[in-house]
């Protein structure tokens, strides 16, 4: 497996006092590669280096002047240090417990017993190559007990010998720490008194009152779809807070950032997202980027490894065993995590560019107790089809309407897969995502809130691609279902716990949109059917069989109240995405309900023969794309105006003075030039 490692860091200003200040040099840390730079590439890298408080070396690595070994060799040679590759140790010059293994690869230390003496490696990030210069200078017998060695080499060392601790950990931490908030098998087996319990009530009171029993369900349901629907109509009366502005830090105080996706037969998607991340506003020396492929997926590693970068990227290849979920994957590539913040992001996914620093502006506004800050997203390929269009309409009703509603109201929020911002550190408290869950988004955003958590949105919105045929849209639904049964199923082993973990509007608000979900399409065909046979026959009121009468027309009531809720709700959204040209598509809604439906059915059938299957969504399949068309017409209205100014007289004539621009500028960032 070929690893492509960037490693980056961050200190405050002046961290390393009397360090930077040593003659002759500020940035000590590449005098032993200057010879082979230009003067102007290492001036612009010192000055990149002092404005981000990091080493001159992680500029250039980071830019590709550098490789990590090359430098790293040099700069052992330079100390009288050794440059250890690891790939001849053995698991037993370690004495670290497998648990501390993993550990070291985020913390970039590794103790080792060599020839009778403990020897510390160090993976040097952020300015520590720098500090080791002053600590070996201040005492020089420390040379024979330091080792160097790069990121990437520290990494494949722990996932040799720490490989299947790190895959079980992934698989079963949640479930082993905290066992009633995980989806592991036996999913049922807390629920089979109380299934058993209620199955017998419910069958005891249809023999004994057969119509009682009936007009009780059906009311319940009627009830429930109610407050479904009326939960939505009331966040579209909220006012939504006012954008929260980019974060105008110096460059120096940004923190590490983490940005994490975890891929599966995603070759066709690589290059799309790689770009996206290049395109983020943020420092890349501070960006640690981390790509979780499945072990076994050969062309995504390979579209990977020969994708050229602008920065390098850590690849995690995630051992082939149970379960092969997304969630797990994540959980296998967390322990890598560098930074103090990590965002999770879908192989489609097209961040909008400032959208770290919109989500750093609002965690140091939220608190301590801000976990999460989850990203609007916003379908792109709309004119595929008509589902592709109602995804556009769902997702303008979802981020930019509903879940604005819930986090006005302080209310847990169903995470989207995607584009969900976390302190890093939260994250692990709470055990990161369950491999075992479908949907691990909205789960971890409810077990956040029991752990007394608050989620939130920002601005920034992520574009994505939706599924334009049915049989992908209809596996993709089927899995949400499930994972919404299995959220509803794992949060409820202990309800009165859950009530108070929420509070009484959290724990309505979790019946309502998880459980509510899939209920509410469970028995979308009984209001269907009701619906068909009010045209149909044309009950009256005022016939005999009054009761059967009033819960048709209740049924009916329900029925075009959730649709014209769901309507009006996409209608919004898309009014305030300027899409209101594509909202005829609500017209649609029965029609999409009914689909809705038979995912809701399908998923109830997987939930009990395969609880864990992952019916994968294959991206990479869009035709068309409103981002592309932007940037087009963008790019002809530009055009179109150098042209007429030029024609006008207006554009001034530059004649540039030819330089001598060395090859060692080429890959430098445009700040550092």
């Amino acid at each position: 497996m070929a690893w492509r490692v960037r490693t980056a860091g961050n200190a405050p200003t002046g961290a390393w006092k009397g360090v930077d200040d040593r003659p002759p040099h500020r940035f000590p840390e590449i005098d032993c590669v200057r010879r082979k730079l230009t003067t102007n590439a290492a001036k612009a890298a010192e000055a990149r280096a002092a404005r981000l408080g990091v080493g001159a070396d992680r500029v250039l690595i980071a830019a590709g002047i550098l490789r990590e070994d090359d430098y790293l060799n040099r700069f052992a040679s330079s100390l009288g240090v050794v440059f250890d590759s690891l790939d001849g140790t053995a698991r037993n010059s370690c004495p670290l417990t497998d648990a501390r293994l993993i550990s070291a690869a985020a913390n970039g230390l590794l103790p080792l017993e060599i020839d009778g003496h403990l020897s510390l490696v160090v993976a040097p990030r952020g300015i520590a190559s720098r500090r080791i210069i002053a600590m070996i200078e201040g005492d020089p017998t420390l040379a024979a007990k330091l080792r160097l060695t790069s990121a990437e080499r520290l990494n494949r060392f722990v996932l040799r010998h720490a490989g299947k601790a790190l895959s079980a950990h992934a698989a079963n931490d949640l479930a082993i720490s905290w066992p009633p908030l995980a989806a592991a098998p036996p999913l049922w087996h807390s629920h089979r008194v109380p299934l058993a319990l209620t199955a017998s009530l419910i069958l005891i009171a249809a023999i004994v009152a057969p119509t009682l029993a009936a007009h009780v369900l059906e009311l319940t349901l009627a009830a429930t779809f109610v407050g479904w629907f009326g939960l939505r109509l009331c966040s579209i009366a909220i006012r939504t807070r006012k954008p929260v502005p980019v974060c105008v830090w110096p460059d120096g105080e940004l923190p590490v950032y983490t940005v994490m996706a975890a891929l599966y037969k995603e070759a066709a998607s690589v290059d799309g997202l790689l770009r996206a991340i290049e395109n983020l506003d943020y420092p890349p020396e501070k960006l640690d980027v981390i790509i979780a492929v499945e072990a076994d997926d050969r062309a995504t590693r390979d579209a990977l490894t020969t994708r050229k970068t602008k920065a390098p990227i850590t690849i995690v290849p995630v051992a082939a065993a149970g379960p092969r979920t997304k969630p797990k994957a994540l959980n296998f590539a967390l322990p890598f995590a560098r930074g103090t913040f990590v965002v999770i992001y879908d192989a489609e996914d097209r961040p909008q560019p400032d959208q770290l620093k919109q989500a750093l502006q609002a965690f140091s506004d939220g608190g301590k107790r801000l976990a999460c800050v989850q990203a609007h997203l916003c379908i792109d390929n709309t004119a595929d089809s008509w589902l592709a269009g109602f995804f556009t309409a769902e997702y303008a009703g979802q981020f930019d309407v509903f879940l604005p509603g819930l986090a006005a109201w302080n209310l847990p929020l169903p995470l989207g897969g995607s584009s969900n911002h976390f302190r890093t550190a939260t994250l692990r408290e709470v055990h990161a995502w369950d491999p075992y869950n479908v949907t691990e988004d909205a789960d971890l955003g409810m077990r956040l809130a029991r752990f007394g958590y608050r989620s939130t949105m920002i601005g920034a919105t992520t574009y994505e691609e939706a599924p334009a045929l049915f049989a992908p849209w209809l596996r993709q639904r089927t899995r949400w279902f499930k994972g919404w049964m299995q959220t509803w199923l794992v949060h409820m082993r202990q309800p009165s716990k859950l009530l108070r973990d929420l509070g009484l509007p959290g724990f309505v608000t979790f019946q309502l949109i998880v459980g509510g979900n899939a209920l509410a399409a469970l028995v979308h065909p009984i209001f269907t059917a009701a619906l068909i046979y009010l045209v149909a026959a044309e009950p009256s009121l005022d016939s005999d069989a009054k009761p059967a009468t009033i819960l048709i027309w209740l049924y009916c009531i329900s029925a075009v109240a959730g649709y014209l809720a769901s309507a009006l709700l996409g209608w919004l959204g898309l009014k305030r995405r300027g899409l209101g040209a594509t909202a005829w598509v609500l017209l649609l809604t029965p029609l999409h309900w009914l689909a809705l439906s038979l995912a809701a059915w399908r998923a109830l059938y997987q939930l009990i023969v395969a609880p864990y299957a992952w019916e994968k969504t294959e991206h990479g399949l869009a035709k068309t794309s409103r981002l592309a068309s932007r940037l087009t017409r963008s790019l002809i209205e530009l055009e179109h105006y150098f042209r007429t100014q030029k024609a006008a007289g207006n554009l001034p004539v530059i004649q540039a003075k030819p330089k001598n621009i060395s090859a060692n500028r080429r890959q430098l960032p445009r700040a550092a030039a």
